[in-house]
């Protein structure tokens, strides 16, 4: 077996490395939901554009769950609920918005690659849940 470099293990035992890859991963949820929170209308729209109703409590409820949920993972405060949470949000949003089985052309093609990077991150944030347990989070950092 290839041992990891020095540099290597040393960053990776790095808290703040930790920290980064965190953000990194609820980046587009924390902009997601300040972008809703900022033009409700637009939150409306986006659910009723994907057929989603009542529009408004489900707008308020995405923007809650965005934003809370990563201030979980990114302050360690229920870090594996936080997480499991934007899993299984992101598991079922991937099946409303990226129906590409349904399309034809460029749009699946776009659709096709969205719904498999977004399986990508379900995976991601179900690991960061299931290793936060594994650790036996209670709650704090």
């Amino acid at each position: 077996m290839m041992r990891a470099p020095a540099i290597a293990t040393a960053a990776a035992r790095a808290p703040w490395i930790r920290s980064v890859c965190l953000l990194l991963l609820c980046a587009a949820y924390l902009q997601g939901g300040i972008n809703k929170l900022t033009d409700f209308n637009a939150a409306i729209g986006e659910m009723q554009h994907f057929g989603l109703s009542p529009a408004a409590p489900l707008a308020a409820l995405v923007i809650a769950l965005e934003l809370g949920a990563s201030v979980a993972i990114l302050t360690g405060f229920y870090r594996w609920l936080g997480a499991g949470f934007l899993g299984v949000f992101t598991l079922a949003a991937t099946f409303v918005a990226n129906r590409y089985w349904e399309m034809s052309g460029m749009e699946r093609f776009a659709a096709a690659n969205s719904f498999y990077e977004h399986l990508g991150l379900t995976g991601a944030f179900l690991l960061v849940a299931w290793l936060d347990l594994q650790k036996g989070s209670n709650g704090t950092r």
